[in-house]
């Protein structure tokens, strides 16, 4: 059922996207997250109890753009979370711990990250993106889990921009729920509620 939902959502992006692209430069908004068959058993999994999700922001030091979009060649895709990429990372985590049934605005555990690298190349013979963020967990403002995670992708690209482009826009926005997964997977992640 959410993979229909999902399917469906990339289907009527990648159609808005098609039309732009007859017209020239675009502005897009990705497609809000949708929860994962991963991301749902990996939290489960991860033996957290229900915990809050705190802002998700620019990690300081990098420039306001990076935070406000990617360019695919004439393409800027951009959040539908006041705009912000960091935010985007904070849905989708949020959209997995909803799913899972953990959680919880209340919690005293707080999940918060600021977004470190963000950047997707669609060129003619080969596409790359890449997403990073550092992530935290603190309880009652002791903090219990700092790490940097990065996710990475690479693909044979097409000369043709309506293929390149939404494949390129695809495979970005995939990278969100990819790092989500590998946080909830991760040790040092899982040990952290057992504090």
């Amino acid at each position: 059922m959410m993979r229909l939902e999902f399917m469906r959502a990339l289907s009527l992006a990648a159609l808005a996207l098609g039309l732009s692209l007859l017209t020239g430069c675009a502005q897009v908004k990705l497609g809000a997250p949708t929860p994962s068959a991963e991301g749902i058993q990996a939290a489960k999994a991860s033996g957290m109890p229900a915990t809050a999700v705190g802002d998700f922001t620019l990690s300081a030091g990098l420039p306001k753009s990076l935070d406000h979009g990617v360019d695919i060649r004439s393409n800027n895709f951009s959040s539908p979370f006041d705009n912000s990429l960091a935010k985007y990372l904070q849905e989708t985590l949020s959209s997995e711990l909803r799913a899972a049934g953990l959680l919880d605005p209340g919690s005293s555990t707080v999940i918060s990250g600021q977004l470190t690298k963000s950047m997707v190349e669609a060129g003619m013979s080969q596409g790359a993106a890449s997403l990073g963020a550092r992530i935290k967990v603190a309880r009652a403002g002791q903090t219990l889990f700092d790490k940097e995670l990065v996710e990475s992708d690479a693909w044979p690209s097409s000369f043709v921009g309506a293929v390149a482009i939404p494949d390129a826009a695809n495979r970005y926005a995939a990278l969100y729920r990819r790092l989500v997964a590998r946080l909830l997977k991760d040790e040092e992640f899982r040990k952290a509620f057992k504090a």
